[in-house]
């Protein structure tokens, strides 16, 4: 009889049996196909390397955060296949219904980790009825500047496109007439900042009785701007029965305080170490004195070629300033901060996003929320004062796995200002030099000799004056200099154009020049006197004789003066 080989995997055919005894029987071979040989040894480098570890390694994708179909599907047009780690930590907490408290660096995807798990859970309470009523605010998020408003809500835009959910976004410095006649049709999820929010309240224009998920985004900075007050005003219009997430890319004391008022037993997340800016950017530093920054700054444009620098200051004049300098160097900048119209910031955010505008100026107010795809350079044209803002300003650059540059120029008075950024984030900035501009050296123009250049004022030096001039000063007041004086000053150098002897400690005013009164000061008269002199006793005027005409001394009047009348008072007397 022959034997046949056996399947072990094969369970659902009857095994033949074998009678002992046989010639030709033997033992079945269960094991034909297994190999008892050991291994050869390899090294660390080759198993590392080989197909074992990547058998081991089990890639985490969205399809295993179990997310609906929609939103899988909105996810891969954007072009994402792998969640990031605070994605795929945060997104099953947030669906489970639980407070989150999350932290992570800035440009790691937080925003998609807290708005697809929202998106799924108020999947079913969507309806495409026209009712506003059907439409009531479920969801409401919280930004304190209006960049990050618009960048959240693109993200839901983008992400809950195959839901039949409404969102909207309201913030201040626009026309609030459009944004109430859309809080009026109705609003599912609601992105907002606190200030224009409030505002749509006290108009009645908003109801947050139905709210159910609670975002407060970037804690730490609604913090440092002050929006703590108006946010405890808008929880107390909230459901107390709710799920509050607070995401933020950095923690404080401050903020896990605050955490305990407004969440029930969150769960934490924190992906990385707080205050560390992301590894793909590369950090350097400029010495510069402070009045040569500006070149610097353009020098690094034109020779480098930068087609997109976002560039940071601490005031919004420099920012104007600077962006008007740079315009005038050829090239083409805009300025973004606070006291511009949000049409305006609009436009020169969408300019420089095109490439419209090469040099973005901006203040600490856009380090938060701007979400600019690929931009290869930061540029810390003033460093902040609060180290963490640091932080956020080169977070700009790196975001979603892509390399940034930032650099920082450093003036003499920054330097207290760098060495608390470096022990913020641990680390020695490196640092780097342009040849011909440098700190402590003057510009080409300012080595020139200083024989070469005209003396700036409101008179010339070497130029001398006419003589007459002084002389007719002094005749104005009354005054005749005597000859022996005038020969001494003139001795002197008396002028501008003259050189005048080194006067000593000892020397006295007094005794470099003339008395300025000659004699005794002249008698003051009252104004309705007619000339007299009321000190003098009374001498009665000399008959003159007829026809005869009073005369000046010194030159004669074209025309007669009549006599003096002789008041009343005194008349009297001389009768």
């Amino acid at each position: 009889m022959a034997s046949h080989p056996v399947d072990a995997s094969t369970h659902s055919r009857p095994r033949r049996s074998l009678v002992a005894g046989s010639a030709n029987s033997r033992p079945p071979n269960f094991f034909q196909r297994s190999f008892f040989h050991l291994p050869e040894p390899v090294s660390k480098e080759e198993l590392l390397r080989g197909p074992i570890l990547q058998e081991i390694v089990i890639s985490t994708s969205f399809e295993s955060l179990g997310l609906l179909p929609e939103l899988l599907r909105a996810v891969a047009e954007q072009g994402y296949t792998e969640p990031t780690p605070i994605q795929s930590q945060a997104i099953p907490i947030v669906l489970s219904g639980r407070d989150l408290l999350g932290a992570a660096q800035t440009g790691t995807g937080k925003t998609a980790g807290f708005t697809l798990p929202l998106l799924q859970r108020l999947a079913p309470m969507a309806t495409k009825s026209f009712s506003p009523a059907l439409h009531p605010v479920r969801c409401l998020i919280l930004t304190p500047t209006r960049e990050l408003a618009i960048q959240v809500h693109e993200s839901v835009k983008n992400y809950g496109k195959h839901l039949t959910l409404r969102s909207s976004c309201v913030y201040g410095g626009v026309n609030i007439n459009p944004q109430i006649d859309e809080m009026k049709r109705g609003v599912e999820i609601l992105v907002a900042t606190p200030g224009r929010l409030l505002d749509l309240i006290g108009q009645k224009a908003v109801n947050l009785g139905k709210v159910q998920i609670l975002v407060l985004d970037e804690g730490d900075r609604m913090l440092d701007m002050g929006f703590i007050p108006d946010i405890k005003r808008i929880i107390a219009l909230i459901p107390a029965t709710r799920q509050t997430l607070l995401f933020s890319a950095t923690f404080s004391e401050d903020i896990r305080k605050l955490a305990t008022q407004f969440q029930k037993d969150p769960a934490k997340v924190e992906v990385a170490k707080r205050n560390e800016p992301i590894a793909l950017v590369s950090q350097y530093v400029y010495n510069i004195d402070a009045n040569r920054k500006r070149e610097l700054l353009a020098h690094l444009v034109k020779k480098n070629n930068w087609d997109q620098v976002l560039v940071f200051t601490k005031t919004k004049h420099g920012a104007n300033r600077l962006a008007t300098q740079l315009q005038r160097d050829g090239i083409n900048a805009d300025a973004i901060h606070g006291n511009k119209s949000q049409n305006a910031r609009i436009r020169a955010l969408e300019d420089f996003k095109i490439g419209k505008v090469k040099v973005l100026v901006a203040t600490d107010i856009a380090a938060r929320g701007l979400d600019i795809e690929d931009l290869p350079h930061v540029v810390n044209y003033d460093l902040p004062h609060v180290p963490e803002d640091y932080v956020h300003r080169i977070g700009r650059t790196g975001r979603a796995g892509a390399t940034g540059e930032a650099f920082s120029l450093v003036a003499a008075e920054d330097r207290p200002l760098l060495a608390a950024i470096e022990r913020l984030i641990n680390k020695k900035i490196e640092v780097r030099h342009v040849e011909g501009i440098e700190a402590g050296r003057r510009p080409a123009e300012a080595e020139e000799p200083r024989a070469r250049r005209e003396p700036q004022g409101h008179g010339r030096r070497n130029e001398k004056r006419p003589e007459s001039r002084p002389q007719q000063r002094q005749e104005g007041r009354g005054e005749q200099k005597r000859p022996e004086e005038r020969t001494q000053q003139q001795a002197r150098g008396n002028g501008r154009g003259g050189e005048r002897p080194p006067r000593g400690r000892g020397d006295s005013k007094r005794e470099e020049r003339g008395p300025r009164y000659n004699g005794s000061p002249q008698a003051k008269t009252s104004g309705n006197s007619g000339g007299m002199d009321f000190n003098k006793p009374y001498e009665p005027a000399p008959a003159k004789a007829a026809g005869e005409q009073p005369q000046d001394a010194g030159h004669e009047s074209p025309r007669k003066r009549p006599a003096q009348a002789v008041p009343v008072l005194f008349r009297k007397k001389a009768a």
